[in-house]
């Protein structure tokens, strides 16, 4: 089953960062509810754009997404005593976003999670900054599980992330990042994947076409998770029909689920 990670819960945007900063429960509640219905597995929390406010408004947003959730959350933030605040808050076993081969994030990183109950988004990043090829980006992924493994984390809970780099930037970086979760797959059995899907487009016109088509090239070649927004119901179409067509909707019943809802339309 293919996890979506819903991206919407982010202080980054504007109109989520205005609503924790007047506390509008309300809208945030009615956002959350709208991504489980279009699909969300988890929904991401991240609080951290307002500069000297996140673990208020982490947990703040913690008690009110609480009370209509009804997937498990993602907590998203660098600082461990943000997330242990929002781990003990919360009431099914979270993902955690996340951890990287940066020395001292790790060091930092690992005492949290050490006998924690969750998954956890593996960053293949270094001290040396952001992997150049797949086969750096491959490298990365296993030094950072085996690490991992090593503290007790096993390798399903590990969701590795490529870290996807804007085409805009430079036209082979989706072709690099396609080869890395091949490698990844292939190299770290039973390790999965998982991406910030929109960097690809960061930079270009019409984005949401190049997020649809390279959701679709990226499951073929591997990856198991996506933080996206279940919202955009073309996007969510091309998962449901890669789904189908990769033989993973037995009976193509989810497919004809989403097409008698219209969510799936043409």
């Amino acid at each position: 089953m293919f996890l979506v990670v819903g991206e919407r819960i982010n202080t980054s945007r504007k109109r989520v960062r205005e609503a924790v900063s007047h506390r509008d429960a309300e809208y945030i509640q009615q956002d959350v509810i709208a991504q489980q219905e279009k699909g969300a597995s988890y929904i991401d929390i991240n609080a951290g754009a307002r500069i000297g406010h996140e673990k208020e408004d982490m947990e703040w947003l913690i008690k009110v997404v609480d009370q209509v959730v009804t997937v498990p959350l993602c907590i998203d933030s660098p600082d461990p005593d943000v997330l242990k605040i929002a781990y003990d808050m919360v009431k099914k076993p979270p993902m955690i976003n996340s951890i990287s081969l940066e020395k001292k994030r790790f060091q930092t990183m690992v005492p949290f999670l050490n006998g924690k109950e969750c998954k956890i988004v593996a960053l293949c990043m270094d001290d040396s900054g952001l992997p150049i090829h797949s086969r750096d980006t491959i490298d990365r992924a296993k030094r950072i599980a085996e690490a991992l493994e090593d503290t007790g984390i096993s390798r399903d809970r590990i969701f590795i992330d490529p870290l996807i780099q804007p085409v805009s930037t430079n036209t082979l970086n989706a072709v690099t990042v396609l080869d890395a979760i091949r490698g990844i797959k292939h190299e770290i059995p039973g390790v999965r994947t998982i991406c910030g899907l929109s960097n690809i487009s960061y930079g270009l016109p019409q984005r949401k076409i190049i997020n649809r088509t390279f959701l679709s090239l990226m499951m073929t070649s591997g990856l198991d998770a996506a933080i996206l927004d279940p919202l955009d119901q073309d996007l969510m179409a091309v998962l449901r029909t890669t789904e189908l067509l990769l033989g993973r909707d037995d009976f193509c019943a989810k497919y004809l689920k989403a097409v008698r809802a219209g969510e799936i339309q043409t």
